[in-house]
């Protein structure tokens, strides 16, 4: 036990000495969670609109304040010609054309009905539906509006209607960032964990060093166990750094318990360290370990309903997804922070993050080898 306390010693002090190691360490996850909490959402604002009208009625202008009181759209472009506002689309400077046609007031008065065109920019397909929905929900609000006028329905019928009032369980207000600061606290713990513990191991091997250890008495498990423990604690320090942030800048509720939060991150490391170890093992340079880890930390981030709904992913993928260790940390993070989930409820990620992390430690220790 003194051998690996003396290791641990011994690491701490390198990576305090190792200019370059500090800022990753601690300065990288600050600025990844305040600049990904706002830029990884789906929540669509500032609507750049191009419109096209060609009736200039009070029917047109009944319709385009509706959209220019809208806190979603702001009409950048107007122009009567619509292969001008197709010209702005292609440069990207409009999101969405609205064209209103000439005689659309008076199809409206005689016809009692009128037609419109919306041109949606589909290169991004989930913003180009939530576009979509956002303006047919304006539209139908003006057509309900104008039947109402249309059929002298007095005021004080229309509130007779069935008043629904909508209840949003574990996340209230639908703040998306109450939805992604669980998710990218696991990636900060993640990138310790994975990428600086791998990196370390190899950098033995670049400045010769490893060569120095493996002729001393100082056992392989004493080895492994002193060069991941240190970035074992500093994880679970990142984890409670950025819970810290996160319910300080984000005002993210913390419903469950703490301590399941940590004893769960203290197993999933065990997989995280345990991969980086692996890792470093098949690796001669710090350049080899990061490109290696990059390329799987890419395919796990991906498919681990960080961003997108496991659920909706094809039926292999879901299956792949099982060997995938943030997927079970992500569900876990969300599932006690957000519903104060407990051990019951979350028992079958954690013993497969503790399965895990025992099976590849295990094959990261037979395949690491003492004597070069």
């Amino acid at each position: 036990m003194r051998t690996v306390l003396r290791i641990v010693q011994k690491e701490f002090i390198q990576i305090f000495r190792n200019r370059m190691m500090l800022p990753i360490i601690f300065v990288v996850p600050l600025i990844q969670l305040l600049i990904l909490v706002h830029a990884a959402t789906f929540e669509m604002k500032e609507i750049k609109m191009a419109v096209v009208d060609l009736d200039l009625s009070g029917s047109s202008r009944g319709l385009l304040s509706k959209f220019q009181g809208s806190p979603f759209f702001i009409i950048e472009y107007s122009t009567f010609s619509m292969k001008e506002a197709e010209e702005q689309m292609k440069k990207g400077n409009v999101d969405i054309i609205l064209q209103i046609p000439n005689g659309f007031d008076k199809n409206l008065v005689k016809e009692n009905q009128g037609k419109l065109q919306v041109v949606v920019n589909a290169i991004n397909g989930a913003s180009a539906g939530l576009i979509n929905a956002y303006t047919m929900s304006i539209i139908q609000d003006y057509n309900r509006n104008l039947l109402l006028e249309s059929h002298n329905i007095p005021s004080s019928l229309t509130l007779q209607n069935i008043s629904i009032v909508p209840g949003y369980w574990y996340n209230p207000k639908l703040n998306y960032k109450t939805y992604m600061v669980p998710g990218i606290l696991v990636l900060l713990v993640t990138i310790v964990g994975l990428i600086l513990s791998g990196m370390n191991v190899v950098r033995e091997k670049e400045i010769g060093t490893i060569e120095q250890i493996n002729v001393t008495p100082v056992r392989k498990a004493q080895f492994i166990a002193g060069k991941l423990i240190p970035f074992w604690i500093l994880a679970l320090l990142e984890l409670a750094f950025g819970l810290t942030l996160g319910k300080l800048l984000f005002n993210i509720p913390i419903i469950g318990s703490l301590w399941l939060i940590f004893l769960s991150a203290g197993v999933y490391l065990l997989v995280i360290l345990g991969f980086g170890l692996l890792v470093s093992t098949f690796s001669n340079t710090q350049q080899q370990a990061m490109l290696v880890s990059f390329f799987f930390l890419v395919i796990f981030i991906l498919m681990s309903g960080l961003f997108t709904s496991i659920e909706s992913m094809p039926d292999w993928a879901q299956q792949l997804d099982r060997l995938n260790p943030i997927a079970y940390f992500i569900r876990i993070m969300r599932m006690v922070m957000l519903k104060g989930s407990v051990f019951q409820d979350i028992k079958d990620s954690f013993f497969a993050l503790l399965i895990y992390g025992i099976s590849i430690i295990t094959l990261a220790v037979i395949r690491y080898r003492k004597v070069s």
